[in-house]
């Protein structure tokens, strides 16, 4: 595991490593496998376009723990994350050919509170738009 960053180590506008995430149908079975979620806007092209989606769609819940994974890997520690959430503002569209969507997150600290937490704001963009409005965490650092 990593080492766990510390409190004396963050400040207000501190960055997180940014991360880059492919998302490709392939993926979209293994988290459908996972979830339980086999919704047919996320394999079915004609379905999904059928009901007014561009394309196949990720799962928002695929797209959020991306996020989530750039605030787990910086601490280090996933049970660090003392609150998470977001809204669900556009699909990340998934086209059928090797490249798939291609999901970008960076996260700074916003605020650095008196009891070990900290505060931290995420970006979380696809073809360099946003796809998740507001995602933010309370995070306990040590």
């Amino acid at each position: 595991m990593t080492s766990r960053i510390r409190l004396a180590d963050v400040e207000v506008g501190t960055q997180l490593p940014a991360q880059v995430f492919h998302v490709d149908r392939a993926g979209l079975v293994r988290y459908a496998g996972a979830s339980g979620d086999f919704n047919v806007i996320h394999w079915n092209e004609r379905f999904a376009t059928s009901v007014g989606l561009p394309n196949v769609i990720a799962h928002g819940m695929l797209t959020m723990a991306l996020a989530g994974r750039v605030l787990t890997d910086w601490l280090g520690d996933p049970g660090a994350v003392v609150e998470f959430g977001t809204k669900f503002t556009r699909p990340v569209v998934v086209p059928d050919d090797a490249d798939g969507a291609t999901v970008e997150v960076t996260g700074k600290v916003t605020a650095v509170n008196d009891d070990g937490t900290a505060q931290v704001s995420l970006t979380v963009l696809c073809d360099g738009v946003t796809v998740l409005g507001n995602p933010r965490a309370v995070v306990r650092l040590v």
